[in-house]
Formats: structure tokens, sequence, C-alpha cells
């Protein structure tokens, strides 16, 4: 491991990371029904922070007590009380010397469980693509339709994002990722059939990111000199197709245009990996990199350490998140550093439901449960 790129130490903003392995957002929806950390989503974070991870990501947290929520029993940090329940997994984790950021999340259309409203609210009034997904409590029935938003209730989206910024930053998280990615509002913004609208919202490819700058902006003025990031995706979960009609000049637009954010990350979710694209030798997150200057985490069938490693040496990103890995076994980097193989990722692990309570019952049928 001594030319490892993977295990070896790298700033992230203002944070050092002892490597370069991040654990990715997973969701769980394992809070309680009105979005409170409970005592095991904070046993499994401080799980990731003994298996030797250089950070780790939260599960997408939706901000306020409207229409931000997207699956049933999700947290949230809409209010105080949820902040502080999510103190305690702060804690545990940092005891670890183990850094955590908040990823922050809106649904928008793609919604399929909210305690606070029954109605969604999108862009434009498309319905998502493709059917509600089973394993986070979902019907397998279509999504409802959503209301167009208005300018205020656009204006209070961003409000929202920058107070549920401050309430993490608050309770001692170590910095924020806004989730602009995988079909999910912001993303709703950036997709061309996704917004229909009429506005400065839609239009060229500058118009469509003009919320996620403006949301950006706002975060970045109510959380200065902390680590802030943004995820990006193409691919959506409920389209895995989706590609950016610009291509590279999309990208080149997408990518510099946030760098003028002040933003100290992004982060590349790619369905297929650290694929090139566009034609080109490069893939997204390699693209990002480029075109924006700014440390790029790169994701997508990562889990194998050769495919990480190669990755980071030719410059498709600085870091790298891992999901399925991670939510395979939380000792993934501890057992490669140690010539172990980890645990390998089964759909077992998220069927029927991807919840905490069912990983944990799948590992009970194991005798050796030490991950």
């Amino acid at each position: 491991m001594t030319n490892s790129h993977l295990f070896s130490p790298q700033h992230l903003g203002p944070i050092l990371l002892k490597n370069r392995a991040i654990v990715s957002s997973l969701t769980r929806a394992s809070a309680t029904e009105n979005g409170l950390v409970t005592p095991l989503m904070r046993n499994y974070y401080t799980e990731y922070a003994r298996g030797g991870w250089g950070m780790i990501a939260t599960e997408a947290t939706y901000v306020d007590q409207k229409y931000s929520q997207g699956y049933s029993y999700q947290p949230g940090i809409a209010n105080q009380q949820q902040a502080d329940s999510w103190a305690q997994v702060v804690e545990a984790v940092h005891a670890q010397g183990t850094p955590i950021y908040m990823q922050l999340f809106h649904a928008g259309s793609v919604n399929q469980g909210n305690y606070w409203v029954k109605e969604s609210i999108a862009p434009s009034a498309i319905r998502p693509n493709g059917v509600q997904v089973s394993r986070y409590r979902g019907n397998n029935e279509p999504f409802q339709l959503p209301r167009a938003m208005t300018q205020q209730e656009i204006d209070e989206v961003i409000v929202s994002f920058a107070e549920a910024a401050r309430r993490a930053m608050s309770i001692g998280f170590d910095g924020i990722e806004i989730h602009g990615a995988n079909g999910y509002l912001l993303d709703q913004f950036l997709t061309t059939y996704t917004n229909q609208r009429t506005d400065r919202y839609n239009g060229d490819v500058i118009a469509r990111l003009r919320f996620h700058l403006e949301l950006l902006n706002a975060v970045r003025a109510a959380i200065p000199n902390k680590l802030l990031g943004v995820r990006i995706s193409q691919t959506k979960v409920t389209d895995l197709e989706y590609s950016w009609p610009g291509q590279v000049e999309d990208a080149k637009i997408i990518f510099s245009e946030i760098a003028k954010t002040k933003v100290d990350f992004i982060h590349v979710a790619a369905h297929h990996g650290v694929s090139p694209v566009f034609g080109t030798s490069k893939s997204l997150s390699g693209l990002a990199k480029d075109f924006s200057g700014l440390p790029v985490i790169a994701n997508g069938k990562l889990h194998d350490q050769l495919i990480a490693e190669a990755a980071l040496e030719s410059g498709e990103g600085d870091f790298v998140s891992i999901g399925k890995g991670a939510l395979a076994d939380s000792h993934w980097p501890n057992k490669l550093l140690a010539g172990k193989t980890p645990i390998a990722f089964l759909p077992e692990m998220i069927s029927p439901l991807a919840t905490l309570e069912n990983y944990y019952d799948w590992r009970a049928k194991f005798s050796d449960n030490s991950i």
C-alpha cells in the first residue's frame, strides 16, 4: 500500500482526510416517522467511523417541513428537534476520529412518502418516469403528478437549504453536500424534459442551471469558510440513460459555472462509473475536474480497489465515494489495508426493504457477524 493513491492522505477543502475513500450517501429510510435519528442509525454510522474511511457522507436528509421529503422514514434536518437527534451521530463518529458531512436533499417530484404534506412540487407539472421503488416502501405505481413551483416557493426552498446547512453546522457536522443529482429537485431544473418553465429558470443550459447556482450561492453565504460541495449527475433514479444534450459543451458550462459559486468540491454520480463520455477519453468526473479546477469525488462501480486506484491515478477524481461496497461492508478500507477481501454486495442486503433493520436481520443469519 506504500504507493496507493486510495490510501494516501489528502485535503478536501479545509479538512485533511487520512485516505481518499468516502462513504457515499446511502438511502436507508430507517428514521422515525417524523424524521428523527434513531440509536440504530447512530450505531450504523459509528461502524463506518470504525471501518477506516477517510470521510462519511450522511444519507440524503430533507430540509423543510413541506415538500422536500421523498421517502417514508427518511431523516430530516428541517427543525431543531431533528438537528438535535443528529448530534448523537456526529459525536459518535467524531469519537473515532472520522469526519462526516451532511447531504441536504429535496425530492421535488420524486416523492413516494412525505410525513408533512401529500402533494409534490417540481419545476413543471410533469410526472417522473418509472414507478415508486418498492425497497423504499414504494407501491410500484407511478409517482403522483407534481404542481409547478411558484417563484415564491423557489425562493423559500433556497432559504430552507441555507437554514438547514446552518443547523447542520451548529451541531458539529464537518461540511455540507447539496444533492443536485439523480433526478431530484435541483436536477429536475437542469434536465430538459422535466423543466418546461417559461421563466428565467429554463432556456439554455445556464438558465436551467440557475436554480443550482442561486441555491449554492445562498448556502455558501450561510456557511462561509466551511466545507461545501454539490453532487451532480446525468442519470436519475427513474432514468438511467439520460445524457446532457449539449454533451461536452454542457459539461464545460455546468462545471465551470458551479466553480464560480466557491464550493469546495464536486461529487459526480455516474451510473456507468468512470467510463468515458461524449466520445472523449474522459469520464464525467474527469471532465468535472478539468472544467471546474476543483477537487472531484468520483462515484460509480468503484468498490473494486484496482478500479478505484486507476481512477485516482489517471485523474478521473481526487477522491472516490463507495456505495454498494460500503453498504455491504462498513470495514471496506480496513479490510483492504489488512489484505482481506471485503464482503461482497448481495441484493438480499436491501430486500425486501433497504432499511437498517433488514440489513442487520440479514447479518444475523450468518455465524460471522463481525463486519
